[in-house]
């Protein structure tokens, strides 16, 4: 692997104030992004992506390939929590390990943020699409996550609404703001995007490092806690999204040859949601201990996607 992008990746101002929010932690600053703000600064990246993307899919022709790739995506996000949910059962109990195979199959929308930011350093754009598939990934697994812990529950006293599931999978905030921020952008002219430009390209990466530093905050307050519960849950958030990444940065290979549709797969797969999953778990599953899924996802698996993932998955996806 050429470790000149993963040292560029490492001097990364978004990634450093990431470290520096967890730096802030443990030295016991009063340093803090307010509430308010934090939310605001969520909204406004997961606008932004939306935006672009609609303005990009619009000046796509919907061909096969297109439509390979939105069926590779939604395949990602049902085969990652079945075979996750089996290497977690073995330490975890069912509720648990449903919810964590749910989250990892699941996409993180702000390591998805996260990576465009990291392919445009490398002067390579995302095609719109690819924005489109991102948020048909985040329902998927949540359905498998909640159908295997309602088959394997000995207790089978825990049930959930189906039909309150879909309906929270697809009108969680996040998820509608960046679906709805597509169909704009894909609405709006050339000439009637280029009055919001500044807003949404040229403030894009200060707003992506001021919510890096609040996510390190949050993540430095939550290390604690999760280290209590062994070495098992660090391990898997470790490995895991780097074996899910590799993987499918691979096989993406078989669907489409353009190296930036190649590296958002990996990215997508190797990314776990702390939004819209632990939401939806909160609501159905209230069994399931957000202790360690929020954790593992957040303050572990977040920053080995963006430290040693990307530059990994960059490497595979333009040499395989």
């Amino acid at each position: 692997m050429n470790f000149n992008l993963l040292l560029e990746n490492l001097t990364n101002p978004a990634l450093l104030y990431f470290i520096l929010g967890i730096v802030a932690v443990y030295l016991k600053s009063d340093l803090e992004i307010p509430q308010n703000s934090s939310k605001f600064i969520s909204l406004y990246l997961l606008f932004a992506i939306g935006f672009k993307g609609g303005q990009e899919l619009s000046h796509e022709t919907i061909t096969s390939e297109i439509l390979w790739c939105m069926l590779f995506g939604i395949s990602i996000s049902i085969i990652i929590p079945l075979y996750t949910f089996f290497v977690l059962k073995r330490k975890l109990n069912v509720f648990d390990a449903g919810a964590i195979a749910a989250a990892y199959g699941s996409i993180s929308a702000v390591t998805f943020v996260t990576a465009v930011s990291y392919l445009e350093s490398h002067q390579i754009s995302i095609h719109g699409y690819m924005v489109a598939i991102m948020a048909l990934m985040e329902s998927p697994a949540i359905i498998v996550g909640l159908v295997l812990i309602t088959l394997f529950n000995k207790e089978k006293s825990s049930k959930f609404n189906k039909s309150e599931i879909l309906r929270h999978s697809f009108t969680n905030g996040s998820v509608l703001l960046i679906l709805g921020s597509l169909i704009i952008g894909f609405l709006a002219s050339d000439k009637q995007a280029e009055g919001i430009q500044p807003f949404t390209n040229d403030l894009f990466k200060g707003f992506l490092a001021i919510f890096l530093l609040d996510m390190g905050i949050t993540s430095g307050k939550k290390l604690k806690s999760f280290f209590d519960h062994g070495w098992f849950p660090f391990a898997f958030a470790f490995l895991i999204p780097l074996v899910n990444g590799s993987l499918f940065a691979w096989l993406s290979g078989y669907i489409t040859d353009d190296v930036s549709n190649r590296f958002i797969f990996s990215i997508l797969a190797a990314s776990a949601s702390y939004i819209a999953v632990p939401a939806a778990m909160k609501i159905t599953v209230p069994k399931a201990n957000p202790g360690l899924f929020l954790p593992m996802a957040l303050a572990v698996t977040f920053p080995v996607n963006i430290t040693i993932g990307m530059p990994l998955y960059f490497f595979i996806v333009q040499n395989c």
